[in-house]
């Protein structure tokens, strides 16, 4: 075994190698391309996943939203298409009787899909959503305070009528460096102080949109726009350990019984499950690796058939020598190692290539992504982890062994009488 990893062995491998260098290179570069394509799939499967989930960066994924719809069921003597709202009572009930829920918030809107908004300052004036809301909705939802304070409960208790504005109504009503904070806008004809601004980044939506949106207490959202108990819709988050997508049907189940609808009416109830959604999304990624691993390891195979094409061919060539070393007492385990040994250091030295050409080119992209803004991209920070690099390592050793199996095999058949007189 000493003999074999000896200076004239590697020797050896070098000497048949370049002894058809141009051979060598293009048998050579179907590795390395099987390599760098592989690599740069996954990287550019990480980098979509980034950019995705950047998206539900600060958002409490374990969530849904849920709004009422049309009755489309008869139920206890009540007709099928009535309307009905969720009542503030809703919210401490569900609450009571779902275990696992960590917020339970009731949300109120004007404009948006209920029709457009007039907010006023002064001489300027905009179309805005205004959402009541309490004050966990920071944590269910992406959203840095750039100035100021969000709602907190001494506003709910006492039903202030204060506002947190987005920078797209700051930049409509108001003039550059002008003091936002302590200022009054005018919502549908009430006045509001603003205490804070916002800023949302990700791009699970319009950027430019979810700028553009005003907040304030769900308790004098209620009293200033005549809603009384009326809940618009919901935000619900379940604690960690438990799923939402899970949970939804108990407070579906609540929700009926309070409002007297069929048990089986499944359209009563309108609902957004993020959770699901997020799961999916991480299907789709585990989806898009396999594809990944499955392309990159079929054009790795391509290079590998051709390094054992090109092996029968160096066996063949080499006969003769091969006789020789036979006849001298050469071992058929010897022979073989020598053939495996050149297969797997070409495997080797041509995957190697293809990794560090495709770090290169991963390391060209991200400096040219470090240069913008990404915060709002939907593909960031390409890259791939140490344990891809030992994977394709794996593949390369392995893939090595098997180019020159069938290489080696042919070389130990050769006799060394029927060699020696081949010319």
């Amino acid at each position: 075994m000493s003999k074999l990893f000896s200076r004239d062995s590697w020797a050896e491998i070098l000497e048949a190698l370049s002894s058809n260098w141009f051979r060598t290179v293009l048998t050579a570069f179907g590795v390395l391309w099987g390599i760098f394509i592989l690599v740069i799939l996954l990287a550019a499967g990480n980098g979509l996943e980034n950019g995705i989930k950047q998206g539900f960066s600060g958002m409490a994924t374990n969530s849904m939203f849920m709004w009422s719809q049309t009755a489309s069921q008869p139920y206890k003597g009540l007709p099928k298409g009535r309307r009905y709202n969720f009542k503030t009572d809703d919210v401490p009930a569900i609450k009571q009787n779902v275990q696992g829920l960590r917020f339970v918030s009731p949300r109120n809107q004007l404009g948006g899909f209920r029709g457009s908004n007039n907010v006023v300052r002064g001489l300027q004036t905009g179309a805005f959503n205004v959402y009541g809301d309490y004050p966990e909705i920071i944590q269910q939802q992406p959203m840095d305070i750039t100035s100021g304070r969000f709602i907190n409960y001494s506003d709910i208790n006492e039903k202030r009528k204060v506002a947190i504005i987005g920078s797209g109504v700051q930049s409509a009503l108001y003039e550059p460096r002008e003091e936002v904070i302590g200022s009054y806008i005018k919502i549908n004809g009430v006045n509001f102080l603003v205490i804070g601004t916002y800023k949302k980044k990700g791009n699970n939506g319009d950027p430019e949109e979810m700028q553009k949106e005003i907040y304030v207490p769900f308790t004098a959202f209620s009293q200033a726009f005549n809603m009384g108990d009326i809940v618009g819709w919901m935000a619900i988050t379940a604690q960690d350990g438990y799923s939402i997508t899970e949970l939804k049907s108990q407070i579906f189940d609540i929700i009926k019984t309070r409002h007297t609808i069929n048990p089986n009416d499944d359209r009563a109830v309108g609902n957004f499950d993020l959770y699901q959604e997020y799961s999916k999304i991480n299907g789709l990624f585990t989806a898009l690796n396999f594809v990944a691993y499955f392309v990159g390891i079929l054009v790795l195979l391509s290079g590998i058939i051709g390094i054992s094409n090109i092996m029968l061919i160096v066996v063949k060539e080499r006969t003769k020598e091969i006789g020789i070393r036979r006849a001298l007492g050469a071992t058929p385990w010897s022979i073989r190692a020598q053939i495996l040994l050149e297969s797997i250091f070409l495997t080797i030295v041509s995957g190697m290539a293809g990794i560090v050409l495709a770090s290169a080119v991963l390391w060209l992209v991200n400096y040219q992504l470090s240069t913008i803004d990404t915060s709002e991209m939907m593909f960031i920070n390409p890259s791939v982890n140490i344990g891809v690099v030992f994977i394709a390592l794996t593949i390369l050793i392995v893939s090595g062994l098997l180019a020159g199996l069938i290489p080696a095999q042919n070389a130990i058949k050769i006799r060394p009488v029927e060699a020696l007189r081949t010319e």
